[in-house]
């Protein structure tokens, strides 16, 4: 019997077609996501760098190009170098406290039993709950007379405090709202990143003497959970300086401008008082130094992280 092999010019075109065939088939389906990133990122993107060079109002039916004048404008503006100060104060408050104690309350979760889901249920509670209606009932437990809180400060003997209308207490009460807020998602990512520990290297670290909780913790546990400490100061650090949910309905940046903050800027120059152009100038500016604290924050944790 004769063998008969397929000829070279036959092969080639065939491999050439099923080649071409599984290009397109891959870029058949990648082409919906990436319809949905140019529709949804880099469209708005490069309609924000175009309003950004320009002195267009909200309704106006010309603009004018002013190139970079809106940035030179925003950093010589006295009510946007504070915004942005108070912007930093407040991320300084809340990543330190929401990363620490989402660890620390995930840590004592996670050896609970049958109440852990109870535990885990109340704390992710704010998480799930509307912060415009959270907003509110802070503002009654906080108001200077009628609040509870305020009430056992006076039963301490103290004097009550005006936590929203003064201008030293007002960004830190914010800052605690916002601790407390994510304190519930972080406490999950700690928890997902403790279970995936192994316990073997505990009953090891046990057999090597390592059996207090506090050696245990520093040796396995605190190396172990970094590149969730990791991701959990990124995304909270990104939370934070997206701050306005509060502000807008507890204090609209006040008492004396000590709680206005970029993005409450950002929301009054282009929606109250309709500069758009401003507007996308300083939105740009915004996701610039969020990216600039994001790859930073990367780049030093990346170096200390035990993957």
């Amino acid at each position: 019997m004769t063998l008969v092999l397929p000829s070279p010019a036959r092969v080639a075109p065939a491999a050439g077609r099923r080649l071409l065939l599984e290009r397109f088939t891959g870029l058949g389906f990648a082409l919906p996501a990436l319809a949905l990133l140019v529709l949804t990122i880099l469209a708005p993107l490069a309609v924000l760098v175009v309003l950004s060079a320009t002195n267009y109002e909200f309704g106006a039916v010309d603009m004018d190009w002013v190139g970079l004048g809106n940035f030179q404008k925003a950093l010589a503006d006295p009510i946007i170098r504070r915004s942005l100060l108070n912007t930093l104060i407040y991320v300084a408050i809340v990543v330190p406290g929401g990363v620490l104690g989402g660890l620390l309350i995930a840590v004592l979760v996670h050896r609970r039993g049958k109440m852990r889901s109870v535990y885990e249920v109340i704390y992710f509670l704010p998480v799930t709950s509307t912060l415009i209606a959270m907003a509110t009932v802070w503002q009654f437990l906080l108001h200077p007379s009628l609040g509870p809180i305020n009430g056992l400060i006076k039963w301490l003997g103290f004097a009550p405090v005006a936590f929203l209308s003064e201008p030293t207490t007002a960004l830190a009460t914010l800052a605690v709202i916002g601790v407390w807020q994510i304190l519930g998602f972080n406490m999950i990512l700690f928890l997902a990143g403790l279970t995936a520990i192994p316990r073997d290297l505990y009953e090891a670290a046990d057999i090597d003497g390592c059996s207090g909780g506090i050696d245990r913790f520093l040796t396995i546990t605190w190396p172990l959970l970094g590149p969730t400490t990791m991701f959990v100061v990124i995304t909270t650090m990104i939370t934070a300086f997206k701050i306005f949910d509060t502000v807008a309905v507890m204090t609209r940046g006040g008492p004396v401008g000590s709680t206005e903050v970029l993005l409450y800027n950002i929301y009054l120059e282009g929606f109250q008082y309709f500069h758009t152009g401003y507007a996308a100038a300083l939105t740009f500016i915004f996701l610039a130094v969020i990216l600039l604290f994001s790859a930073a924050q990367t780049f030093s944790l990346d170096k200390k992280v035990h993957y």
